[in-house]
């Protein structure tokens, strides 16, 4: 195991040996695992392995692994080197705004939200916008559908027994069961839709985007009043989050 510098504030100390620990592994890490590598005691790990999640520096798996959260990566985007999630979406969303010539958004995942991080606006006058640093529920926005998916069934029953699907139109999914079935079947067309679920004549289309071990870290969605809402849009909108997955080094499955 690599020593980590040691500082005189012994939690930072051990947050980190855990972080960079996590970072040796492929996959989730389990708590055995960094407990092992970091020389602490479990009770010990899983406090602040639980800290750091709800700061979004870590996820916690369905079945009890840890990799490293969201929150890191847009840290991490100001570093020299690293691939930028805002510099690489924004000429795609530009482009896709000038095709559709409705808002496009930008979000990401932050524990049982999606946060927008970037949009480009059309120059219309009736537009819908959301406000960057805005959230939102997961079940009652497009981009959150994705996310529930990629969690798997039992992840986003957890999402609705932790958060009790709160209604927020009449359209809002508010059971658990129902709500799978969606995410489920939305995802394996590659695309999620918010039907008027968060508010009343407005819909959103969301497709993920991934990193370059092909996991969703972010989601494009358009935003548009129902009347608007084209199904042409769909290859275009298609299009461009495989070509932010690409630009963030993402290689898609080529069919058999």
């Amino acid at each position: 195991m690599m020593k980590s510098p040691v500082s005189s504030i012994q939690v930072i100390d051990r947050m980190t040996a855990l972080l960079e620990a996590i970072t040796t592994c492929s996959e989730p890490a389990s708590l055995k695992f960094l407990s092992a590598e970091t020389r602490l005691h479990p009770s010990t790990a899983f406090r602040i392995l639980n800290a750091l999640a709800k700061h979004a520096l870590v996820e916690r798996t369905s079945v009890g692994r840890y990799t490293l959260g969201v929150k890191l990566l847009r840290y991490g985007s100001y570093m020299h080197g690293k691939v930028d999630l805002l510099r690489e979406a924004k000429p795609i969303m530009e482009w896709l705004r000038s095709q559709l010539g409705e808002t496009v958004n930008l979000a990401v995942r932050e524990g049982d939200e999606v946060v927008y991080v970037e949009r480009s606006i059309p120059n219309r006058i009736m537009r819908v916008e959301q406000i960057i640093g805005s959230r939102a529920p997961l079940h009652v926005t497009a981009v959150g559908k994705l996310f529930l998916a990629e969690g798997g069934e039992k992840a986003c029953r957890d999402y609705a027994r932790r958060t009790g699907l709160p209604r927020y139109t009449p359209n809002t999914v508010t059971q658990a069961s129902k709500l799978w079935n969606q995410v489920e079947n939305n995802s394996k067309h590659g695309f999620s839709i918010d039907n008027e679920e968060a508010e009343q004549g407005v819909t959103c289309i969301g497709v993920p985007v991934h990193d370059r071990l092909g996991k969703i870290i972010a989601g494009l969605s358009i935003s548009a009043p129902c009347d608007r809402r084209r199904d042409s849009w769909m290859p275009l909108i298609k299009k461009a989050g495989s070509d932010l997955s690409s630009r963030l080094g993402y290689l898609a499955k080529k069919s058999a």
